[in-house]
């Protein structure tokens, strides 16, 4: 298992799928990319923000074993291009190797799929956080931060779902998150700016169109050094603090639909 999950009853559900930093052996013995190098591209401490919700899986195993945010068919990195140019690996695994990550990529969909069923017939729909974060600071350590105009502090993800039909649950989370008091002031949280959701959300929309909502929240590694991976804890739980802040109006608003 390539995931650990924490379950209560209830219509909210998180999931961290960069979370994760470990391989598994036959993997690790034929990367090419170094424990830094990985960690620069995964998206660690997004575990501690699916605490918000009640029901919440997070991913133990880095995207570079295997990529739960991809269509199945390029989840695992195999060429360059497949990872932003990156030389992932010393030789190109075997196809058995492939095959065994893709069988985790397989149980993982299964069981939150499962989860996502039970939401639906306990609750009749549910919400998913789907927590990530990205880089603004690719140029190097000591470069300027990327353009603020182009890479907001949040960006929420919805261009994988039917908008008009979810646009009382999306408005008032991009309202209530701006707002939130945990900020200290009024956060930059734009719409589908940077990112518009992967496949995680896409396949969340076309399996549950009329009765779940997947939100693509992607933070900007304001919160941690993206070079040297060392968090800022304090920034981490304002974020965590904003996110709760906007759970009871994601259940009033799915409630009323």
């Amino acid at each position: 298992m390539i995931w650990d999950e924490s379950r209560v009853p209830g219509p909210l559900v998180a999931v961290a799928i960069h979370a994760g930093h470990q391989v598994r052996p036959e993997v690790a013995s034929l990367l090419a990319l170094d424990e830094e190098e990985r960690l620069r591209e995964e998206d660690p401490f997004t575990d501690l923000w699916t605490r918000v919700a009640p029901t919440r899986l997070v991913a133990t195993h880095s995207r570079f074993e295997v990529d739960l945010n991809r269509p199945r068919e390029r989840a695992v990195y195999v060429e360059p291009e497949d990872a932003w140019g990156l030389r992932v690996w010393k030789e190109r695994p075997h196809d058995d190797l492939i095959e065994r990550s893709l069988q985790r990529y397989d149980a993982f969909y299964a069981r939150l799929g499962g989860l996502l069923d039970e939401a639906v017939e306990e609750w009749g729909g549910f919400v998913l956080l789907d927590l990530h974060s990205y880089n603004h600071r690719r140029e190097g350590p000591d470069a300027p931060a990327a353009d603020s105009g182009e890479n907001p502090e949040v960006n929420v993800g919805t261009g994988t779902m039917d908008r008009a039909r979810w646009s009382g649950v999306v408005d008032r989370f991009l309202h209530e998150l701006r707002a939130a008091e945990a900020w200290g002031g009024e956060a930059d949280v734009r719409e589908n700016v940077k990112f518009r959701g992967g496949n995680l959300s896409r396949w969340v929309h076309e399996t549950w169109p009329r009765t779940g909502c997947a939100l693509a929240v992607e933070l900007k590694k304001t919160f941690m050094d993206e070079w040297t991976g060392t968090a800022d804890f304090g920034r981490i739980d304002v974020v965590r603090r904003a996110l709760l802040a906007t759970v009871p109006g994601l259940l009033e608003e799915l409630n009323r639909r």
